[in-house]
């Protein structure tokens, strides 16, 4: 009896052991497939990462990946040890690999993205969500047109109706800033940094969240207007080129929407 179940226990054994050696020689393929490529590890970006982010805020936007040494860009940075002081050039998307270029000196991202206030205007700023600003897209250097809606009051004639009206055309912005967001714990983050141009792409895909700083250079008179519609209104903007057509001012209320 023992002698027909022996021949059939070794190659149940047998079988066993084919198993496991062929486990282990596919894993070890792939680790030959990885040793091949000499692989090496980059920094890639696994968070949105605004523009004007200091380098020392970076390191919880970012994660470590060994990826073969030919998919590895020539600037493509391992470690943030040689970037202190540093800030990002442009908006970092997830997924990419962080390269060396895209962190500059703080000086060369304002002095590429702050324009000069025209003689004889001054700067005011104020808080708008990025619908109300061509989708966010707005840059320093950009001219825009500034819409003002009221509730109530905007009209002699109706005070108790919603009016809206242009009145500023082809301010200069002289900043676009994100606005503090509440970290988990409640308060407020950084104060926020200039995206120096970074949401200028009309084909960028990747969208600014919450609400944005923009600071625009207008007459004393002007900055009035936009301090009142800030507390107590609601600013639209619009991406106005100089060469945009201006039509005379005029109070739009609901039955001039479909004139």
């Amino acid at each position: 009896m023992k002698s027909r179940l022996l021949p059939g226990a070794v190659a149940v054994l047998l079988a066993i052991i084919g198993v496991v050696l062929v486990f282990n020689y596919a894993q070890g393929a792939d680790e030959r497939a990885v040793k091949g490529l000499d692989p090496v590890e980059v920094l890639v970006v696994k968070q949105a990462v605004p523009a004007g982010t200091p380098v020392e805020a970076l390191q919880a936007s970012l994660t470590t990946e060994k990826i073969p040494g030919s998919a590895a860009a020539k600037t493509a940075l391992h470690t943030l040890a040689d970037s202190a002081g540093k800030v990002a050039a442009v908006d970092l998307v997830p997924g990419e690999q962080l390269l060396s270029e895209r962190l500059v000196a703080p000086a060369a991202l304002k002095s590429a993205g702050d324009p000069k206030v025209p003689a004889g205007l001054q700067e005011v700023s104020f808080q708008v969500e990025p619908q109300r600003m061509v989708g966010g897209r707005l840059s320093p250097g950009d001219h825009v047109g500034v819409y003002i809606s009221m509730d109530k009051g905007g009209s002699d004639s109706k005070p108790d109706k919603e009016t809206t009206q242009v009145v500023i055309h082809k301010a200069v912005v002289t900043a676009v800033q994100r606005a503090p967001q509440p970290a988990s714990g409640g308060a407020a983050s950084p104060a926020p940094t200039p995206t120096a141009g970074a949401t200028a792409n009309p084909q960028d895909s990747v969208l600014p969240t919450g609400s944005l700083i923009v600071t625009i250079a207008v007459t004393d008179v002007d900055a009035s207007k936009v301090i009142f519609a800030a507390e107590f209104a609601k600013i639209w903007l619009t991406r106005e080129p100089l060469d945009a057509k201006e039509n005379p001012p005029r109070i739009i209320q609901r039955p001039g929407v479909y004139q």
